[in-house]
């Protein structure tokens, strides 16, 4: 399978240009897309799911054109957006029989089968009875998996599926979702940096609708390293001055104290020690850095 994405874009009636000519191309296993609030990830997801059209530009998959075939396109879809409505008295295993007749799955003894099998793919086999209403965040998040699933899609999009899980369920989540990509794609769009590092053999990392950086997490952590250093200061001067002085990444309060953490390709000067690079520091550094136009 293949996903090319060539120069779209779209401009709301407000007048936010929410994607500004953005172009992508994504294959089978999981594709990370990062990017903060208001980047336009999920403008991006939307578009590709065919619940809206881009102004200009074209979507292709395996060669078939997005808007102009999405009955087409939908049969092969699996989507999970970012907020995810359900009739919280229904049951989930009566609500997945019901979105699988929505999908075509008419044959009961069929529908049945792949019913039961994806309640059991998502750990929900023993409270199927009861009422969605009633699952945590982790359950509910399964549970929009396991519509995605229906019909044996072949392209998955998931947009921001871990934000408000608790750490045992966002495991058992990014667990499942990487099984799943073996033979798909799965399209992860987020801005928790970790779960693409973890999940993601590519990546791309959007801002103001644009394609900031696009590549292995892995070949962006080797472009860093030796270059990214650690400081710990106490006093609110030490702070400035720091920040004034270097090109600051990141800082976060440690023991109450403010650690910083630095690009610089030479070595910065008593009471830094160099680090190991990690994802965040390429998504800070490729989103605070001026693009050359």
């Amino acid at each position: 399978m293949s996903l090319e994405i060539r120069g779209i874009s779209k401009r709301y009636p407000n007048g936010v240009q929410a994607l500004n000519n953005l172009s992508l191309s994504i294959g089978n296993n999981m594709f990370g897309l990062l990017g903060p609030n208001g980047a336009g990830k999920s403008t991006l997801m939307r578009t590709i799911a065919t619940l809206q059209d881009p102004d200009s530009g074209q979507i292709l998959l395996n060669g078939m054109d997005v808007v102009a075939n999405k009955d087409a396109v939908r049969r092969q879809l699996g989507y999970l957006p970012q907020e995810f409505g359900v009739y919280p008295r229904i049951s989930a295993l009566d609500m997945l029989h019901h979105l699988a007749v929505m999908k075509g799955i008419s044959k009961s003894s069929e529908r049945k089968e792949i019913v039961d099998a994806l309640l059991r793919q998502t750990n929900l086999w023993d409270v199927r009875k009861k009422a969605l209403s009633t699952y945590s965040g982790g359950m509910k998040q399964r549970f929009g998996i396991a519509q995605a699933l229906l019909a044996n899609p072949k392209l998955i999009i998931v947009d921001e599926p871990t934000a408000g899980l608790d750490p045992a369920e966002r495991n058992r989540f990014l667990n499942l979702l990487s099984s799943l990509a073996r033979d798909v794609i799965v399209i992860l769009s987020t801005h928790i940096v970790d779960d693409v590092r973890e999940l993601c053999p590519r990546m791309a990392i959007i801002s103001n609708g644009e394609v900031v950086l696009e590549g292995v997490p892995e070949e962006a952590l080797e472009r860093l390293q030796n270059s990214i250093w650690s400081i710990v200061v106490k006093t609110e001067e030490e702070f400035a001055a720091v920040s004034a002085q270097f090109n600051v990444v990141s800082t976060k309060l440690l023991g109450g104290a403010h650690e910083l953490r630095i690009y610089s390709e030479s070595a910065p000067g008593d009471g830094f020690r160099q680090v190991d690079p990690e994802l965040e520091d390429v998504y800070f550094l490729t989103l605070n850095t001026p693009r050359v136009q």
